[in-house]
């Protein structure tokens, strides 16, 4: 052989071996299911078609049972692996492996097989190869063109067909072969090692979402909702004694809720006329029509069940033709001239008596314990004077209908609720409620509306007493309790959302001992409240339920359904970092490191604050979560800044005609400081995004730093003028944001703190992401800023989601704005701009 041909030999044997390394070593293996050819009733079907053997190929298979065992099996020294031949009926074998690429790829997958296969990634048919050869030849390969995502999952599963004809063994090979460009990409091809966290994992799969214990704590419905993929879904109940743990319906109906006093769950059915009440005695499992032709309406029950509140709701005044006359701002959103009103059926007779009538909507608060008394709201506009609205509270007796004005056109009300003995009330409202007798914000002259307080009231005096003033977390009511006389509130508190007790008795709080950060049911019964069951998350877990013991202040794990799916996927560690901001305020936050983790390499980072003024909550459920972004390789740093609830009052008032003043600064200390302290951070490629408030945050700081290599913004706000003014609730929004400040009072506030008067200033590349039908922020929020940003030549794109609100909802576009986000971070902080060429190629028009 020449020396030439030698070489040229030399290089080829070892390009093959280069191929090799990214060949399949492993698969797991369902056992062979063996399929019969069927009986011939006719020599064609109705198109005219003699069965064949590679309709076999076409079996219907669950290509991913759950309970059927898988064995590992390893290829050969050459890369294939044989399995055994189909004797006398047909085999058909179900091979699974995965493959992950590091950076975004391009490659294809060789399959070769003697025999008949079909290739499924995703479990969608990819490619069929429907002949079987005698033996191995250039016959037996096809090839799959793959693109894949960086670190993302693929599932490649594979169907051979052996049948007693072929000459050749079930034997197979694949090899993953990266087009050239992308050979320096690192990917993994098997079937055993953990998944990365993706977007799926934030919205499928199975979670609990519901937990009601019945009154005399005996039982307790659970509800689970099974989200298989988009538009495939169910929900089913289960019905449990609590004492024995025996379940009594596995799979009940769902919409069931408990009686308020006695242990039986009701529903309703439609009838021949209106509704019929049905209800379930978990002692019997037997069912009784309680009640016929009842208003389709929604309804509360009373406390002694005898009657009923529902909401009959009138239509508002529509006008005709083509033009409408706007009579005030919130008259632009749809169906705010219909009015909702309250009714009440009487059990006894039948009889639906109307309880409300007028102008303006009416709103059950409660029902006085013995059933005699309810309490009702009204809410009128206010459009002169912030927070824009007027509501008035009245106590009304049932069998008179003589009405109490407890409050009249009161300004910052929020909602009522008795007291177990039916004497005082619990309200909630803003801080600056009541003459601000709940006001704690230091020096700030404004209270945040958001931070919400409760006050009990006593209905003999009126006297009101704040309870939570001196209380950081802020509340929502959750019930006071019957049998130990306690207040229950869900919180936000710090990043989480957690239960306290208050004792009205030694006016103190105390926080229950769950194992859940972000606690979204709770309940407990109302006359034997020794037993509670609980729902929540964390940032290693969502939808898991437990119950627990009040008295010895445990927890038992009820059900965790997600984490079959959540064992296989390899999260990141997640840890709180904090640090002291130069006015000596601590800033709370906490990072999320990229799986393994190596602290002795460089990371790109990602800085993630709240939008509107609520904390940054933990938890995998929201596609902003910070696992979703660690397992693309970043370190995450979740900031809450000055000015979000949960915190205190002084740090929420922060927020209040700020417009991201104190925040920004927060953001720019917090990860200058964070980067000083934490080595494996690449401090030249740091990334920051947000949404809505958020959006404009991510905005607004670039007009004051120059930190950030790149940032997105979805939904933001560039002119806090234009957004006061168009979006539905910018106006309102603004009456806690800018509280008492308009554009011709306070110019500054509106122009300077936006990023559209200050887009010279802006030097980061920005990604600007918009629903196009947004009506809480509207697009042209963004269309401003791209336009301002295009005329001075500054790196910025503009992608709009059609058809789309203020969060994109429909799954599909999700995914794309999800990778819109992924790939322009993976161009500017990752090098790797591919992905967003391929999703975006260049346009000249």
């Amino acid at each position: 052989m020449k020396k030439k041909e030698v070489a040229l030999a030399i290089f080829l044997l070892t390009g093959l071996t280069l191929q090799a390394q990214e060949r399949v070593t492993q698969y797991k293996v369902r056992d062979a299911i063996e399929v019969r050819t069927p009986i011939m009733n006719d020599s064609i079907n109705p198109k005219g078609e003699k069965h064949s053997t590679k309709m076999l190929l076409k079996t219907p298979v669950v290509l991913d049972l759950p309970d059927a065992p898988l064995q590992s099996l390893t290829v050969d020294t050459a890369g294939y692996l044989t399995l055994d031949k189909a004797d006398k009926n047909s085999k058909i074998y179900v091979l699974k492996t995965q493959i992950r690429a590091e950076r975004f790829l391009k490659g294809k997958l060789k399959v070769t097989s003697p025999v008949r296969w079909e290739v499924f990634i995703d479990e969608v048919s990819k490619q069929t190869k429907d002949a079987a050869e005698d033996s191995i030849s250039s016959a037996s390969s096809r090839d799959i063109a793959l693109t894949l995502e960086p670190e993302r999952d693929y599932e490649i599963t594979i169907k051979l067909l052996s049948t007693a004809e072929d000459k050749a063994a079930p034997t197979l090979k694949c090899e993953f072969i990266k087009d050239n460009k992308f050979k320096d990409i690192a990917c993994t091809l098997d079937p055993n090692a953990k998944k990365r966290f993706s977007l799926d994992n934030t919205v499928y799969g199975n979670r609990v979402i519901s937990v009601a214990i019945s009154p005399s704590g005996k039982y307790l419905l659970t509800r689970y909702w099974n989200n298989h993929a988009a538009k495939r879904s169910r929900t089913y109940c289960q019905l449990t004694e609590l004492k024995t743990g025996k379940v009594l319906l596995d799979n009940a109906r769902d919409g069931m809720r408990w009686m308020p006093k006695s242990d039986k769950l009701y529903y309703t059915v439609t009838a021949l006329s209106g509704n019929d009440v049905i209800t379930l005695d978990p002692a019997t499992l037997n069912e009784e029509t309680l009640l016929k032709g009842i208003p389709e309406q929604s309804f509360t029950w009373s406390p002694n069940e005898d009657f009923l509140i529902y909401y009959p709701r009138e239509e508002g005044e529509k006008e005709q033709g083509a033009l409408r006359r706007i009579v005030s701002p919130a008259d632009r959103i749809p169906n705010t001239r219909g009015r909702s009103f309250l009714a009440k059926y009487n059990i006894a007779n039948g009889v639906s008596e109307r309880l409300t009538y007028g102008n303006h909507s009416t709103y059950l608060q409660d029902i006085s314990p013995d059933g005699k008394f309810m309490i009702y709201s009204t809410s009128k506009e206010n459009i002169t004077q912030r927070p824009f609205s007027l509501s008035s509270l009245y106590l009304v007796d049932l069998e008179t209908l003589k009405v109490d004005t407890l409050f009249h056109d009161e300004r910052f009300l929020g909602g009522a609720s008795y007291s177990p003995d039916g004497k005082q009330l619990l309200l909630t409202a803003s801080p600056e409620a009541f003459g601000g007798i709940g006001k704690n914000c230091g020096n700030h002259p404004i209270a945040n509306d958001f931070d919400t307080q409760a006050f009990i009231m006593d209905l003999a005096t009126r006297k009101i007493q704040p309870i939570t003033k001196d209380f950081n977390p802020t509340v929502s009511p959750l019930q006071w309790n019957r049998g130990d006389g306690c207040i229950y509130f869900n919180t936000d508190d710090g990043d989480c959302k957690n239960i306290y007790r208050y004792s009205p008795k030694n006016n103190s709080f105390e926080k229950l001992n769950l194992e859940t950060d972000v606690t979204s049911a709770f309940t407990l019964s109302e006359y034997n409240p020794g037993i509670a069951a609980y729902i929540g998350q964390s940032d290693h877990n969502a939808g898991v339920a437990y119950l627990y013991d009040m008295k010895k202040k445990t927890s038992r794990l009820l059900a965790d359904p997600l984490k079959p799916i959540l064992d296989q996927i390899e999260l990141g560690k997640t840890e709180p970092w904090n640090f002291t901001a130069s006015d000596g305020t601590v800033i709370t936050g906490k990072m999320c490191l990229p799986p393994n983790f190596d602290p002795n390499k460089k990371y790109p980072m990602l800085v993630y604050y709240y939008g509107g003024t609520t904390p940054t909550t933990r938890g995998i459920s929201n596609p902003y979560c910070a696992q979703l972004f660690a397992s693309r390789d970043y370190v995450v740093y979740v900031i809450q800044p000055s000015g979000t609830i949960g915190f205190g009052q002084e740090f929420s008032a922060r927020h209040v005609n700020a417009w991201g003043k104190r925040t920004a600064d927060d953001i720019i200390e917090g990860t200058k400081q964070f980067c000083k302290e934490h080595p494996f951070v690449d401090e030249k490629r740091i990334g920051c995004l947000g949404a809505s408030y958020g959006g404009f945050m991510t905005q607004y700081l670039q007009t004051q730093t120059d930190i950030f290599a790149a940032a997105v913004s979805h939904a933001g706000i560039s002119d806090v003028t234009s957004y006061w003014g168009e979006g539905y609730w910018g106006y309102s929004y603004n009456a806690i944001a800018a509280a008492d400040s308009y554009p011709w009072k306070n110019p500054d506030l509106f122009t300077k703190q936006g990023s559209l008067f200050n887009a010279d200033k802006i030097n980061t590349p920005l990604l600007l992401l918009h629903g196009t039908v947004d009506t809480n922020v509207p697009i042209g929020e963004s269309i401003q800023l791209f336009n301002a940003l295009k005329i001075l030549g500054k790196t910025v794109e503009f992608i709009t989601v059609d058809g789309e609100n203020h969060f994109i909802s429909d799954y599909d576009k999700r995914i794309k704005w999800h990778n819109s986000i992924m790939a322009w971070f993976a161009r500017w902080l990752q090098d790797r701009p591919e992905w967003w060429n391929e999703m975006y190629p260049e346009r000249h028009l």
